[in-house]
């Protein structure tokens, strides 16, 4: 039995008991699901946020992530484009507000931009956030200054993944290090952004590892925190990585030791939501207050309509947060 230190009825977990927890037994997950459970029910409610994802700059790469199809080590088949047509951009963010769906996310590809690149990027925000969308930017590393560019446009929030442990970062990437991303986000919290940061799962780490990358979120504490699960990618160096071991019980353990390490955060199902957890969509929401709907920059996903369906059928409601 995991012993627990409260504080207003949450759990405190040691690195020790975090492992237990992805050790848990699989004729025990529902009583993990309906711990978790509890802590989603009380800071989220019944409500599952929906957001959609718009590739603004997209493949050129100079980093060389293993997982990513858009980097330089990557032969994946894919659109690359430096900037996404204006009307493609503003149409999503036309269906964000539509559809009433909590956010807009833009991604762009890339490790640093010029000013005028990022002034550029401002002018877009600005554009966007007249229709009063909630936006979140993926971009890579920013100095301060085009930071600061950036929150004067508009933007209120930036996503910064830490993908894997320290340990293991640099099993997956050489071309900067797991430090660099952990200071570029205290940069971020300190000008005052909110924070989307989490991981991928499936990329060859331990369970140690994704513990450990869970408590260096959980230091963070940001707003939100996306879980990928390895979606293999032809011509990347992870297009072949065996995956047998992302099963849905192994899934649902890593989301609910997210929600009871970092409870307060929106925990999101991103990548290899549809694939990993076809069927077992009532659970998955019991844990997780976040989805993508319509893909991940790519890789194809379900559609609006199908997304929301899910959500319902599974005795949900989806958030409202947008104009």
């Amino acid at each position: 039995m995991i012993s627990e230190v409260h504080t207003h009825e949450d759990p405190i977990l040691t690195r020790e008991e975090a492992i237990e927890i992805l050790n848990t037994p699989d004729d025990q997950l529902d009583a993990l699901i309906e711990r978790a459970g509890i802590l989603r029910k009380k800071y989220k409610g019944n409500h599952v946020s929906i957001h959609i994802l718009t590739n603004v700059r997209s493949g050129n790469c100079s980093q060389d992530c293993a997982y990513c199809a858009q980097s330089c080590r990557s032969n994946a088949d894919i659109d690359t484009y430096k900037w996404v047509e204006d009307e493609k951009l503003y149409n999503d963010n036309d269906f964000v507000n539509e559809h009433h769906l909590s956010r807009h996310c833009i991604g762009l590809s890339g490790m640093g931009f010029t000013d005028a690149e990022i002034e550029h990027l401002a002018g877009r925000i600005r554009k966007m956030k007249e229709t009063g969308t909630h936006l979140c930017c993926s971009i890579g590393f920013l100095t301060e200054k085009q930071a600061k560019m950036l929150k004067d446009a508009g933007l209120d929030r930036i996503n910064h993944n830490l993908n894997s442990s320290r340990n293991y970062y640099s099993h997956i990437c050489t071309t900067h290090t797991f430090d660099q991303r952990v200071e570029n986000i205290h940069m971020l919290q300190r000008l005052g952004f909110e924070i989307c940061s989490g991981g991928i799962i499936g990329m060859g780490e331990s369970k140690e590892d994704v513990v450990d990358m869970l408590l260096e979120l959980k230091e963070i504490n940001p707003e939100a925190l996306p879980i990928n699960f390895l979606l293999p990618i032809p011509g990347t160096p992870l297009g072949d990585q065996d995956i047998s071991g992302l099963t849905y019980e192994y899934g649902i353990k890593v989301l609910c030791l997210a929600r009871l390490l970092v409870p307060q955060s929106d925990i999101r199902c991103a990548a290899g939501r549809e694939v990993y957890f076809k069927g077992h969509e009532k659970e998955l929401l019991s844990v997780v207050d976040s989805i993508f709907a319509s893909g991940y920059l790519t890789a194809g996903g379900q559609g609006i309509k199908d997304t929301i369906q899910t959500i319902t059928d599974a005795g949900f409601t989806y958030e409202i947060e947008s104009a």
